[in-house]
C-alpha cells in the first residue's frame, strides 16, 4: 500500500511539475508576444517617421518651386504695370489733344448719301 501511495504521490508531483512548466511556458509566450508587439510598434513608428520626412522633403521641393514661380509671376506683373504706367504718362498728353481736337473741331458738311428733295 505504501508503494501505491508513493507511486500516486510521484504521479501527483510529476503532474504538478508539468502544470508549473506549462504555466511558465505560457508566461514566456505572453512576454514574447508583448515584446514582439512592442518591437513591431517601434518599427512601424520608425517607418512612419521616415515616410513623413520623405513626404515633407518632397512637399518642400514642390512648394519651393511653386514659390519661385509665384515670385517670378509677381515680378513680371510688376514689370508690366510699370511699363503700362510709363506708356500712359508718355502718351496721355498727345491722346488728350487728339481727342479734344476730334470732339471740338467740327467741320459741318452734307453727307454724300443725302438726297435733296426736288
Amino acid at each position: 500500500m505504501t508503494s501505491q501511495s508513493q507511486g500516486i504521490q510521484q504521479l501527483l508531483q510529476a503532474e504538478k511539475r508539468a502544470k508549473d512548466k506549462l504555466e511558465e511556458a505560457k508566461k514566456r509566450k505572453g512576454k514574447r508576444l508583448k515584446q514582439a508587439k512592442e518591437e513591431a510598434i517601434a518599427e512601424i513608428d520608425h517607418y512612419r517617421l521616415q515616410r513623413e520626412k520623405e513626404f515633407r522633403n518632397k512637399q518642400t521641393n514642390v512648394m519651393g518651386s511653386q514659390g519661385n514661380f509665384s515670385a517670378k509671376i509677381e515680378e513680371q506683373t510688376k514689370e508690366t504695370v510699370r511699363n503700362l504706367t510709363s506708356s500712359y504718362h508718355k502718351n496721355m498728353e498727345s491722346m488728350m489733344k487728339k481727342l479734344l481736337s476730334t470732339i471740338c473741331d467740327i467741320n459741318p458738311e452734307v453727307h454724300p448719301n443725302f438726297r435733296h428733295a426736288i
